[in-house]
C-alpha cells in the first residue's frame, strides 16, 4: 500500500514537472520576442529623436534669420529721419510725394509709411498704365509689395483663361520682376463663395482658383520669360475673402488675383525710380 502511495506521488512530480516546463519555454519565448520589440522600438524612437532634432534645428536656424532680417529692416526702416537712404533716393521720394494727394501723405508717420506710399504710387502708375485703376490695388506692408487684380481685368465668368485686356499688366509686371534676381513672387487665386458649376475641366472653386493662379505663372513665363523658379502659384478658393460675401459688389471685390512681391530690401528702395524699374530694355 506504502509502495503504490509512493509511486502516485512521484508520477504527480513528474505531471507537475512536465507541465511547467512547458509553461516555461512559452513564457520564455514571450520575454525574448517582448525584448526583441522593445529594442526595436527603441531604435524606432532613437532613429524618430533624430530626425526631429533635425528638423528643429533647421527650423530654428529659419526662424533666426528671419528675425534677423526684421530687425535688420526694423532698424532701417523705422528711423524717424531719411538718414539711412542715399540722397538720390531721398529726392525721388520727395518727388513722388509731392505729386500725391496730401491727404494720404499726411497720414504718413514713419519713414517706412512714406516709403510704402511712394512705392504703392510709382508700381500703380507704371503696372496700371492703359488699365482701369480701379481694377488694381497695390499696398506695401514692411517691404512686401501686394497687388490685387480684380478677376474682371483678368478673367472671363468662372473661366481660368488669361483675358487679352490683362496682357499689358502682366508685361509690366514681368519687367518689374525679371529686374531683380533675389526677387520671389506668389500668385494667389481667390474666388467668392458660390457654388460652382462642376464640368469636365473645373471641379469647385478650389480648382478654378489654383488653375487661375496657374495660368498666370505660365504665361509670365512662357511669354513674358520670368524665372520659374521664382514663381509660386496658390488656390485660396474662397476662404480668405477681403469682404463678407453678402452681395454682388462684395462678391466682385473677392473674386481676384492677389499678387504678392518679395524683393530684395536694396530693390525695395530703388523701386522709388520708376523709369528704371518697368521701362523695357
Amino acid at each position: 500500500m506504502r509502495r503504490a502511495i509512493t509511486v502516485t506521488v512521484l508520477a504527480a512530480g513528474m505531471l507537475t514537472s512536465c507541465v511547467s516546463k512547458k509553461k516555461y519555454v512559452a513564457l520564455e519565448g514571450e520575454l525574448n520576442d517582448t525584448k526583441s520589440t522593445l529594442q526595436q522600438t527603441r531604435v524606432e524612437k532613437e532613429e524618430i529623436e533624430e530626425k526631429y532634432a533635425r528638423i528643429e534645428e533647421r527650423v530654428a536656424d529659419y526662424n533666426a534669420k528671419i528675425n534677423s532680417l526684421r530687425t535688420e529692416n526694423d532698424g532701417m526702416m523705422k528711423m524717424n529721419d531719411l538718414t539711412v537712404m542715399s540722397n538720390n533716393t531721398k529726392e525721388k521720394m520727395k518727388k513722388t510725394l509731392a505729386k500725391m494727394d496730401p491727404e494720404k501723405v499726411k497720414g504718413a508717420e514713419t519713414l517706412e509709411d512714406s516709403i510704402n506710399l511712394a512705392v504703392s504710387y510709382n508700381l500703380k502708375k507704371n503696372i496700371t498704365e492703359g488699365a482701369d485703376q480701379d481694377d488694381i490695388d497695390i499696398s506695401v506692408e514692411e517691404t512686401v509689395v501686394m497687388i490685387n487684380v480684380s478677376d474682371k481685368l483678368l478673367f472671363g465668368s468662372g473661366s481660368y483663361r488669361v483675358s487679352r485686356d490683362a496682357q499689358p499688366l502682366l508685361k509690366k509686371l514681368a519687367q518689374v520682376i525679371n529686374s531683380e534676381p533675389a526677387m520671389e513672387v506668389m500668385i494667389e487665386g481667390h474666388t467668392d463663395n458660390r457654388t460652382m458649376v462642376k464640368d469636365s475641366y473645373i471641379q469647385d472653386n478650389w480648382d478654378l482658383s489654383v488653375r487661375r493662379a496657374t495660368s498666370i505663372v505660365r504665361l509670365l513665363q512662357d511669354k513674358y520669360n520670368v524665372d520659374p523658379s521664382k514663381l509660386i502659384a496658390a488656390g485660396r478658393s474662397s476662404y480668405q475673402p477681403l469682404v463678407d460675401n453678402t452681395n454682388k459688389e462684395n462678391m466682385a471685390k473677392n473674386r481676384r488675383t492677389r499678387i504678392v512681391i518679395i524683393p530684395n530690401l536694396d530693390k525695395f528702395f530703388a523701386m522709388l525710380d520708376s523709369d528704371a524699374a518697368v521701362t523695357e530694355k
